[in-house]
């Protein structure tokens, strides 16, 4: 059932009720000051939480100029996985099912074949037990692992979904480090953000890191990756499609320096407004914002030190994980662009092993600002390994059913889950 004309005209009437606050003008004027002013470096109670890794710029170029330039990585890989999402079963059990795969270009077939999957279980049952040995399936080319949640009933989901997919993504990743010749490209942060993100939530959680090794090995086959890389000069980077830190924005509302309240609900949003380039015009209702959409533009590199990057900077703890390089090169370092063609921000991480060398920071910039131009959006090489992982809508029901078979049991289903049974997404 749609909604009466009636209707709708009732709820868009709602909104004459809403003050937006400072006007748009002035937002961008804000963005600028911070921009100017706090970020070389960002301060956070005398901590350099961010700060430019060389000079801070903000650039334009071309998208068709940039698609048709010779590229910097004569080869590329991918790497992402893909998983079932958390399911509860009415036995207790509670499982996910990751899996990883690595693409190539130009395309190996080989590679493209070989997949790890990981399964995760919880349940509050303490006699479940789990064989958690590595086995090998599809003639050798695959290889597979369960492993035991112990109990944390309140973020069960939450566990077995991170620990799946991130040991999966990271167990392939190292497992074919070697395919990689020229560059790497993981679809999502360069470190588990997800997994570093708990020691922050709830006291239950930052126990579990401490006391349960699993947490701490996922992080260590991130660490070991990027030691793997720097070891062979093969650089590897995080493309991030949905950047959504706040250390920015957070830093600036806690600084009671600044007397004008941040407007903007993340970093993202502020970048947006320091890249989107255009002008005023005039209109039938007065003036409106007009974007220059001929351009992606984007930010010199950051060091970046706070929020979730804190644990892998050079004074972080890294959850305990031996770093067996300089402290310094584990850094993450980020530049974000801003494709107009969509209206859409991207943040491109690397260890600072990398991004402190001139000529790779620039390599890696003119490869990602490249790949973006021609793909009109995410790398073709990071939706090449996300078409590979991804588990479809009907495999995903097809995997439950052989679960609740070979369990003897059943999903525990919601009203939302029979509610949303036959919508096409």
């Amino acid at each position: 059932m749609t909604l009466d004309p009636v209707h709708f005209d009732g709820i868009a009437q709602l909104a004459r009720r809403i003050d937006p606050g400072t006007d748009e003008r002035d937002r961008r004027a804000f963005a600028e000051t911070v921009w100017e002013e706090f970020l070389d470096p960002l301060l956070d109670d005398g901590r350099r939480v961010l700060e430019p890794v060389d000079e801070q710029a903000r650039r334009l170029v071309d998208c068709e100029a940039v698609a048709l330039r010779d590229r910097e990585f004569p080869t590329e890989h991918g790497l992402d996985a893909g998983t079932i999402n958390p399911t509860a079963f009415k036995n207790g059990l509670v499982i996910d099912i990751a899996q990883a795969a690595m693409s190539a270009t130009p395309s190996d077939l080989d590679l493209h074949r070989s997949r790890t999957t990981v399964m995760t279980v919880h349940s509050n049952d303490e006699t479940m037990t789990v064989d958690e040995t590595w086995g090998k399936f599809d003639e050798g080319y695959s290889r597979s692992r369960a492993v035991k949640i112990p109990p944390l009933p309140r973020f069960a989901e939450g566990v077995v979904h991170a620990l799946a997919l991130y040991l999966a993504e990271s167990t392939h990743a190292r497992d074919h480090a070697e395919a990689v010749s020229d560059l790497l490209v993981l679809d999502g942060p360069l470190y588990p953000r997800g997994l570093l993100r708990w020691a922050d939530q709830h006291p239950d959680l930052a126990d579990f890191l401490l006391d349960d090794p699993r947490p701490t090995t996922v992080l260590e086959n991130y660490v070991r990756l990027v030691e793997a890389f720097v070891d062979r000069d093969v650089p590897l980077v995080g493309f991030v499609k949905n950047p959504a830190t706040r250390v920015i924005t957070r830093t600036l509302k806690d600084n009671r320096e600044i007397d004008v309240s941040v407007p903007w609900a993340n970093d993202s949003a502020l970048f947006t407004r320091l890249l989107e380039r255009g002008e005023y015009v005039d209109d039938v209702d007065g003036e409106r914002w007009e974007r220059d959409t001929s351009s992606l533009t984007y930010t010199n590199w950051f060091r970046s030190r706070g929020g979730v990057d804190r644990p892998l900077s050079a004074e972080g703890d890294a959850l305990g994980v031996d770093r067996r390089l300089e402290r310094q090169a584990y850094e993450v370092t980020f530049f974000v662009v801003y494709d107009p063609r969509d209206d859409l921000l991207y943040r491109i991480e690397a260890p600072y092993a990398f991004t402190k060398d001139p000529e790779t920071r620039e390599r890696l910039t003119m490869q990602l600002l490249q790949d973006v131009a021609v793909a009109h959006g995410p790398p073709t090489i990071v939706e090449k390994a996300d078409e590979l992982a991804r588990i479809s809508n009907a495999e995903k029901a097809s995997l439950r059913e052989t679960l609740e078979a070979q369990f003897d049991t059943v999903q525990d289903r919601t009203y939302d889950d029979h509610r949303w049974d036959e919508q096409p997404y």
